[in-house]
């Protein structure tokens, strides 16, 4: 398909289905980078974000890249960027982090390592929106550390006993599916004893217990896994493959970073405050703006140089991109804060001040999520530049032998 005619084509389909996204003076007010929201309104703008994704999919614009037998379109990454440009000048639904884990990141994941029953069953779902699945990964022992994760899977005849418990799971309180990571050889290294499943969320032994965070939301989790039974015909992957599994959706969550999802505030939001506050011709105020935008324009061209090529997996490079982000994340908190001071404290009323609070404190979250800047900085260091690995004593070691 000729690009031109392609991006035509979706300018009309968008034209007839959103209006124009407007300028508005002050900026919008939602700038957070966490949800704050009551869950019924939170489940709302879920389930939003899922019917918009239905009717992309459906018109073939919601898997652009993707191939045929999975109800995608075929065509390059060209394509789904002209659309994503288009997309940006309409006023579409709100995503949700939850929704953007299970079309991005377990979607792939499911295509890469499921048995082709697997396949056939959750890849168009999940990249349709049908359902969505929530990442089980982290643990109060185990964050950074995710390989030295405690949860355990014991083999018992056809199915697996789950327990353990889960930590800073975004959305899992609105999730029907887990992608779980657990232990179940505690006699071999720590990387080589984890096993990767495909939870039912709503199965016996399940309880899900919203986080409230600093930035004033719960759009985080814990999760408590009793004696749960899954079929091994849930499992993703072989048994003692998990870290293989976990590594393959911890690069999709790498290389999507920076992309087209709007999470917190930028430019786009800061110049009109700046305009309105009068303070364009400040030199301070001005330098922190370009700085703003430049690196915004950078993660635009790291994105369209770096982007995944259909059925590929992100590779370690993609950990530049993770660290950008957040970057940007901060470099936006800063100028934020010049330009507010004090109005960053209260809630005046006066619009698009104090709402900037929640980007200031959503923006530390993500230097842990996705695996944490130091994290990061090694795998760049040890994969990408060939560095010497930093000193470890547990390489060989048993987990059952290791300290806890």
């Amino acid at each position: 398909m000729d690009l031109d005619d392609f991006r035509r084509d979706a300018r009309a389909w968008l034209r007839d289905r959103t209006a124009p996204r407007t300028a508005v003076a002050d900026g919008p007010d939602d700038v957070s980078i966490f949800h704050d929201l009551p869950p019924e309104r939170e489940r709302a703008l879920i389930h939003r974000a899922m019917a918009w994704q239905r009717e992309k999919f459906d018109a073939g614009y919601g898997a652009i890249t993707w191939p045929a037998e999975h109800g995608g379109a075929g065509l390059g990454p060209e394509f789904e960027e002209a659309f994503n440009e288009e997309q940006a000048l309409r006023e579409v639904p709100a995503d949700h982090e939850l929704f953007r884990v299970t079309v991005h990141l377990i979607a792939p994941t499911v295509r890469i390592a499921g048995t082709p029953e697997q396949r056939e069953k959750f890849v168009r779902r999940f990249l349709r929106a049908e359902e969505l699945c929530v990442q089980l990964f982290s643990e109060p022992g185990a964050g950074s550390d995710l390989a030295g994760l405690a949860t355990r899977a014991v083999r018992d005849g056809d199915d697996w006993l789950v327990t353990g418990q889960k930590v800073w799971s975004s959305g899992a309180q609105f999730a029907e599916w887990g992608m779980l990571i657990a232990r179940t050889d505690p006699d071999v290294p720590k990387h080589a004893g984890l096993t990767a499943f495909l939870l039912p969320m709503d199965s016996p032994g399940v309880t899900v217990r919203p986080l409230r965070q600093m930035s004033g939301g719960a759009s985080f989790s814990e999760v408590f896994l009793d004696g749960v039974r899954v079929p091994d015909r849930l499992r993703l992957g072989d048994a003692g493959q998990g870290w293989k599994v976990a590594l393959t959706t911890l690069g999709f969550e790498r290389e999507i970073s920076g992309g087209e999802s709007r999470v917190g505030g930028g430019w786009r939001q800061l110049l009109p405050l700046a305009r309105r506050l009068g303070r364009t011709g400040d030199p301070l105020v001005r330098q922190l703006l370009a700085d703003v935008y430049i690196h915004e324009r950078l993660a635009e061209v790291a994105a369209l140089r770096d982007r995944a090529r259909p059925g590929g997996t992100p590779g370690p490079a993609s950990s530049f991109r993770k660290l950008h982000w957040v970057n940007g994340m901060a470099r936006a908190a800063r100028a934020a804060e010049a330009l507010l001071g004090p109005s960053l404290t209260a809630d005046t009323g006066e619009r698009g001040t104090f709402s900037w609070t929640e980007h200031v404190l959503g923006a530390p979250g993500y230097r842990i999520a996705g695996g944490s800047d130091e994290i990061q900085r090694n795998i760049i260091a040890e994969r990408v530049l060939g560095l010497p690995g930093e000193p470890r004593v547990d390489r060989d070691r048993p987990w059952r032998d290791l300290p806890r």
